[in-house]
This record gives structure tokens, sequence and C-alpha cells, in this order.
């Protein structure tokens, strides 16, 4: 090496380690013998800069942008009401597990009143304002594991009808806080438990329909004097006997069908259905007889007793129903004769006696028969096919049934005095 190449190598190395270079930047400059970077990268006398250094001088490029930042979407509600509810109306979409109608595709953004479902309007406390006032999800096929959390959250609710979804769990003690709601809907869905008891001594309430769901147990008694026009608790499993107080209800829509119901008819009760066009009792464990009282069904079109344990003769006071056009008595024990003035009754379509223990028939009743209007099979009528055996029949009239008051079982309440059936004529049995 030359003595100008010495110095000019000298002077290079000084100012490299002045400048702040790293060793292997001065171990490169000995080892290129200064020939710097015109071969540096593609030397093989200095392998440790390749990896370090010259991967560097490769990546020339500008680094590439960074992605924009997503502005979160700022919602706008048109009443801190709305505001308030959002969160819970979305907390309650997480927590949906089939939505086959794509119901919650529309539950997005600040417009909650466009949401499918709610229905917004102006509370009773604030008529400026703007709240979600009704909630209506029937028919849409929704599933969630509860309500609770949901429909108790929503302050300003007045009507929640959810018929025909598949909700589940129990009903939240919370909803007794609602001040506005007047009708709940929870019908035909897979709810279970107790009777839902938060809704006793909720004076707003007018119409609780819980019918077809898993309710069990006991039936509050309150319940039926309450401030309610519709109660309908059909199709659950409630076990408890028929309540006394049913005379003191105003309740004008009521049904008790399909449930477990036990012990005799109230004699009330049938004050209580005077008003209702169908007294439906069918399908339960109802014991004991019809009381006459049954005439007092003035309204009735549809009167369905069947499949229970009903014992005892018909009541003469069935020919007071004159617009009943469906009786229903099957599969209970009723026995004795088919009272004649029952069979009378000129608005009768369909009447059901089959399945029980009746022995006498007269000529208008069969009459009825004839006309496809009376089932009278599987009965002890000996005359008449499609009865029971003779050992069926014979084994239930060695065990007598009797009612109290027999003799009323011919007082017809709707006649006058020097008509009626009684055997004091004019006068009401005594109770």
């Amino acid at each position: 090496m030359s003595t100008l190449v010495c110095v000019i190598l000298t002077s290079l190395i000084a100012t490299t380690l002045s400048s702040g270079a790293t060793r292997e930047t001065v171990e490169f400059l000995i080892g290129s013998g200064g020939r710097g970077l015109k071969n540096g990268c593609s030397s093989e006398n200095h392998g440790k800069y390749r990896v370090t250094q010259c991967s560097k001088l490769r990546n020339t490029k500008a680094p590439p942008p960074a992605p924009p930042v997503k502005k979160t979407e700022l919602l706008v509600f048109s009443d801190q009401r709305l505001a308030s509810v959002y969160p819970i109306i979305q907390k309650f979409k997480s927590l949906i597990t089939s939505d086959p109608l794509g119901i919650t595709k529309t539950w997005a953004g600040s417009d909650i009143c466009s949401y499918k479902g709610f229905f917004c309007d102006s509370p009773p406390d604030n008529k400026s304002a703007t709240a979600v006032a009704s909630v209506d999800f029937n028919g849409f096929q929704l599933a969630a594991p509860t309500l609770d959390g949901f429909l108790d959250q929503l302050p300003d609710v007045a009507l929640f009808h959810a018929n025909s979804n598949s909700f589940s769990g129990t009903i939240s003690p919370n909803i007794a806080r609602l001040p506005y709601l007047y009708e709940l809907d929870i019908s035909n869905n897979l709810f279970s438990g107790s009777f839902p008891a938060a809704v006793l001594g909720m004076n707003g309430l007018t119409f609780l329909d819980i019918r077809f769901n898993f309710f069990t147990g006991a039936v509050p008694p309150q319940i039926f004097t309450q401030n309610l026009d519709v109660l309908f608790i059909n199709n659950n499993n409630f076990m408890t006997t028929l309540p006394d107080n049913l005379g003191n209800t105003h309740i004008r829509y009521l049904t008790l069908a399909n449930n477990k119901f036990t012990g005799p008819i109230p004699r009330d009760i049938f004050k209580v259905f005077s008003s209702l066009s169908e007294v439906l009792l069918l399908n339960n464990q109802i014991t004991g007889c019809l009381p006459y009282e049954v005439g007092l069904l003035k309204e009735a079109t549809v009167f369905d007793a069947g499949n229970n344990r009903l014992t005892g003769p018909l009541p003469f006071a069935l020919s007071c129903l004159e617009k009943v056009e469906q009786l229903n008595f099957a599969g209970n024990q009723l026995f004795g004769m088919v009272p004649e003035v029952a069979c009378e009754l000129v608005k009768l379509t369909n009447f059901s006696l089959s399945d029980n223990y009746f022995t006498t028939l007269g000529p208008t009743c069969r009459f009825l028969i004839e006309k496809g209007v009376l089932d009278i099979t599987n009965n002890c009528i000996p005359d008449l096919p499609f009865q029971k055996s003779v050992e069926e029949c014979s084994d239930f009239i060695a065990h007598p049934r009797s009612c109290p008051q027999m003799w009323s079982y011919t007082f017809i309440p709707c006649m006058s005095s020097s008509s009626s059936g009684s055997t004091n004529p004019g006068m009401a049995p005594s109770s």
C-alpha cells in the first residue's frame, strides 16, 4: 500500500471514530482497503456488514403510510330517554341466539324509533319528550335465555307484547317498578318457574297473558281480584285449587284451561263468567259437581269443561244458555239422564258428552245424534252403539256418587216461578 493511501486511510479512520461510527464500520473501512461502498454489498470480505448494514442500504423505499384511523360514529339521539335505553337494547341484542327473520339487523344507529318492534311516544310525565313506549315482538321467532335486564329496564314502556318467540327463564321482579306498564303479553314462549308474582299489586296492569308457557305451582288468589280486564293463564302447569274469591273479580276475559287445577268449581265462578262469551275449563283436574249456577252464563257461546273429573248429573239450568253453540263435558264421570231441556237449545251446534256414564237419553237428544250435533259415545246407554262395556258400567254404578242438594239439579234459574222445574217453585236453592 502506498504512503499516500495509508495517509488517507489514517485520516478517514480518525474522522470516522470522531463522528461516533461503530466498530463494524471501522472494520469495514480497513478490510475494504478504502473501496468504501463501491463493492461493499457484493463483496465476500464483509459478511457481518451484509447482515447489519447492507440490508438497511437496500431498503431505501419509504415505509408504507399507516392505515387511516377509522372514526367512531358519534350517535346523536333525539331525546335523552332514547339515549339511556340504547345500551340496554344493544346488550339484549347480544343475547339473541336466534333471529331467523333478521329483526335485530334494524337495531343499529341512534334512530331507535325506527328499530323493528320498537315504538315511540311521549311519556305521561313529559309530553314534549320522546321515549320507547311500546315493544311488539309478536311472531318475531327470536330466542334469548332471558328478558331480565331488558324488559325491566325500559322505564317508559306501557305495552310489551312478545307472543310466539323462544324467550325463556323467569320474569324479573323488577317489572313491578315500571310505572306505565298496562299490557304484558309473553304467551307462547318457554318461560318457567312460579307464577310471576311481580305483577301482583301493579295497579295499572289491565292485560296479562302468560298462556302457553311452563309456569307451575299455585296461582296467587289475589290476582283474581286485581284490576285486570284480561287474564289468560291457560296451557301452563299450574297445580292449585280454584280460589273461592273468584266471585269478587271483575275480569272480563279469563281462561284457565289446560293446567292442573284441582278441587270443585266455586259456585261464584259463574257470576264471574256471566259476561264471557267463552268459558274454558277443559283439561284440568277439577272435581265435584256442576252447580245450578251454570245457568248464569247468559252470554256464553262456548262452555267447555271437558277432560276433568266432574261427577253427578247435568243440571237442568243448562237450558238457560240461550246463546251457547258448543257444550263440552266429554271425559268426565257424569251420570244419570241427559236433560232434554239442554238438547232443546236452538243455537247448539256441538254437544259432546262422550266418555261419561250417562244411562238415559230422551227423544230430543236422540234427534241431535241424528243431526250430528250430539256425541254420546262411550257411555252406558244400553240401546246405543259404541258404549262402555257392561262390566265397566256395573262397576261404576256399584260405587255410587252423590252431589250436595241433588234436588237443585232440576232448578232452572232463568224460568219464571210458575214454570220452574224446582221442587221449590220460584226459589233458588240455598247454598
